[in-house]
């Protein structure tokens, strides 16, 4: 039989698409893939591969239309049930999500990865006491999925059963088959560990952050060698270069003035940060040639260079900054009582100082990060739980919160009375000189755990920073180690947001 017209250029689109997305273009296949749909509408596999696909993109609402075509297209098809259900949760649509699952799970009571999906959007939702069940009948029916294992240590870390959730995630490991599955559960096991306060096996385990088969593995294009914690390095001249988000590299900024004296006064320190932070990283420490970093993608990695530098080829050391912590901060013990303040901007923060000058004291509000998806969204209090804040008598509230959304301020001043303060002129998200300034100016900040949070108390501002249980940059602790001028408020558990910011309202009041 002769193929239909079509039958070739599909079978063409398809393979081209399967090949950019394995080479690392996803736009390149994100555009065969459309090709190819366009010549097979019909075509269910098709639209769950361009799904899967905008996933991996970011492109939540994309993928979401996409898997609901798919199932539309074949109703019984599992995977499209078990995506649609992740799309729709990535979203935030847990009662959604749930929905879908219950449909395929009358269908099909023996598929062990929708209890296991099911299992995860409850989690995802607040609600990890109820998940267990689910993740508990998935291994029933299938007890080397190695996901399901994975997936219940991460809501017994959520409940802080710090014990069953190391030994599912060993368990998890012991079964996983792909490189990528492994390097997902060695950063879940360093979490765990760093929350533990096993500092020195966290550190060494947070090395799995940097495997290859991580999800978009970053490449160091950088002079010199690859720094090891037992390199000696006094006299010579080291690169740390900083990665992750911006919040992460403002945390492990703080080691920068462990590095000056390690490297002493014949050695010497470049950094290479985000372009945002340069002119307070190198304000605060002018002895350090502080650049920025350039990221690109390249061969389905990202490449991350550090091309400002003066003299590349006086390095003989390079490191990303995440790593150094197996060194300098192997115990409770190594982090300083005193760190090193950011160094404001002193003609902004004698600006901020007087617009904040006239009226009651002034307190900064971040309410979220810039990314809410899924696994996210949970940590963060919803609006309705800042009240206790918003009605501290005698104070004034000041938006520190970037991408705010005009509604959710409509939402807090209603809930507190009284308008936010808007920063006049002040790009919260990219001028973050300037934001620094305005938090050293601010007599009291509350936040999540976000970059703004990280920024104000690295400023000096007196930060109460709301974090989800268990999070491990508190090791366990009931200070903030890295920042004595802040202080860690959790929950007890994720949607029991009540006594957190009860809490917080009363930290910030004993500040003054």
């Amino acid at each position: 039989m002769a193929p239909s017209p079509a039958a070739s250029p599909l079978k063409a689109a398809k393979a081209r698409a399967a090949r950019l997305e394995r080479e690392g273009d996803l736009a390149g296949a994100l555009e065969a893939y459309q090709q190819a749909l366009a010549m097979a509408p019909e075509d269910a596999a098709l639209h769950a591969d361009l799904a899967d696909l905008a996933e991996r993109m970011g492109l939540a609402e994309v993928a979401e239309g996409l898997w609901r075509c798919a199932r539309s297209l074949a109703p019984d098809d599992l995977r499209a049930v078990d995506g649609h259900a992740r799309a729709l949760r990535e979203l935030g649509r847990f009662d959604d999500a749930i929905s879908v699952l219950q449909a395929g799970l009358s269908a099909t009571p023996a598929e062990a990865r929708l209890w296991n999906t099911l299992g995860v959007t409850l989690t995802q939702g607040g609600r990890a006491d109820e998940a267990l069940t689910f993740f508990d009948e998935a291994l029933r029916l299938d007890p080397r999925l190695a996901s399901a294992a994975y997936n219940r240590g991460s809501a017994r870390f959520d409940l802080l059963d710090l014990d069953g959730a190391r030994l599912d995630l060993e368990t998890a490991r012991k079964a996983a088959r792909r490189p990528a599955d492994t390097a997902m559960i060695d950063f879940a096991l360093a979490t765990l560990a760093l929350a533990r306060g096993e500092l020195s096996l966290g550190w060494e385990a947070y090395e799995a952050r940097l495997s290859p088969h991580a999800p978009r593995p970053v490449i160091f294009d950088a002079p010199g060698r690859r720094w090891t914690p037992d390199a000696p390095l006094e006299g010579r001249r080291l690169l740390a270069i900083a990665e992750q988000g911006l919040g992460d590299e403002i945390l492990f900024a703080s080691l920068i003035p462990d590095l000056i004296e390690a490297v002493g006064p014949q050695g010497g320190l470049a950094v290479a940060a985000d372009v945002r932070l340069v002119p307070l990283l190198a304000r605060t420490f002018p002895q350090v040639e502080v650049v920025a970093h350039e990221t690109v993608a390249w061969g389905g990695r990202l490449r991350r260079s550090a091309p400002g530098l003066a003299q590349p080829r006086s390095i003989d050391l390079w490191a990303p900054l995440g790593a150094l912590p197996r060194r300098f901060r192997a115990r409770l013990e190594d982090f300083p009582a005193d760190p090193v303040p950011m160094r404001a901007d002193p003609t902004r923060l004698a600006h901020w100082h007087a617009w904040l000058a006239d009226g009651p004291p002034a307190v900064g509000l971040s309410w979220r990060s810039g990314k809410l998806g899924g696994d996210r969204r949970r940590h963060y209090p919803p609006l309705s739980a800042w009240r206790p804040i918003l009605r501290m008598p005698g104070v004034r509230l000041v938006n520190l919160q970037y991408d705010w959304q005009t509604e959710e301020v409509a939402e807090l001043e209603a809930l507190a009375g009284e308008p936010l303060m808007q920063p006049p002129g002040l790009d919260l998200r990219n001028d973050i000189d300037d934001l620094a300034a305005l938090c050293a100016a601010l007599p009291r900040v509350v936040s999540v755990n976000n970059a703004t949070a990280q920024l104000a108390a690295a400023a000096g501002a007196p930060t109460v920073m709301i974090c989800g249980p268990g999070a491990w940059i508190t090791f366990g602790q009931d200070r903030y180690p890295w920042r004595p001028n802040a202080r860690a408020v959790a929950p007890p558990t994720f949607g029991d947001w009540t006594r957190a910011m009860t809490a917080a309202a009363g930290a910030l009041a004993a500040i003054g």
